[in-house]
């Protein structure tokens, strides 16, 4: 009879990849779709659709894939320690690319422009107003969300070809 035997550090290396890829698939969508659709709304209609999506997005199921993907990361790292350097150091480039580009990026730069907004009282704001608002927020916030585009998807590719080196350098054992 032939056990089916996986290690813990393969089952929270498996997470760590499903997480940072479902956070890219959604970062992804938003600078594909999401962001160049509702770029095309007046500047009232803009705003109030960010406010309603920020919100929603404030989810439990969100903070789980925004925060596991982190803590997979880090646990994987930790686990592939004694693992070949080049594992390694691929792990601990994907946590700390994933730590800087998603995370901090998020923490510093995309959390204050959605509480700007989430704060603001649109209907009570003049038509000016509005105008500065979306200018204040639009462009940063989808630079922002660029980076953070470009740092999960690298840190979700980094983690696959973990996987792959991980899976050959078993093989051969």
């Amino acid at each position: 009879m032939n056990v089916l035997k996986i290690e813990t550090k393969s089952i929270v290396l498996f997470f760590a990849i499903l997480l940072a890829g479902l956070l890219a698939g959604i970062f992804f969508t938003w600078t594909n779709a999401v962001t160049p659709g509702i770029g095309k709304l007046d500047d009232l209609a803009y705003l109030q659709v960010f406010q309603y999506m920020n919100r929603a997005i404030l989810n439990p199921l969100f903070f789980i894939i925004f925060m596991g993907a982190l803590l997979f990361s880090v646990a994987s790292t930790y686990y592939y320690k004694s693992d070949s350097k080049l594992i390694f150091r691929m792990l601990s480039t994907a946590t700390i690319i994933y730590f800087i580009g998603v995370f901090i990026i998020t923490i510093v730069g995309n959390l204050p422009l959605n509480d700007l907004i989430d704060k603001s009282h649109l209907e009570s704001l003049s038509k000016n107003e509005i105008i500065k608002l979306r200018e204040r927020y639009e462009m940063k916030w989808n630079s922002l969300h660029l980076i953070r585009t470009i740092t999960s998807t690298s840190t979700f590719f980094i983690l696959i070809t973990v996987s792959m080196i991980n899976n050959i350098k078993t093989k051969k054992k």
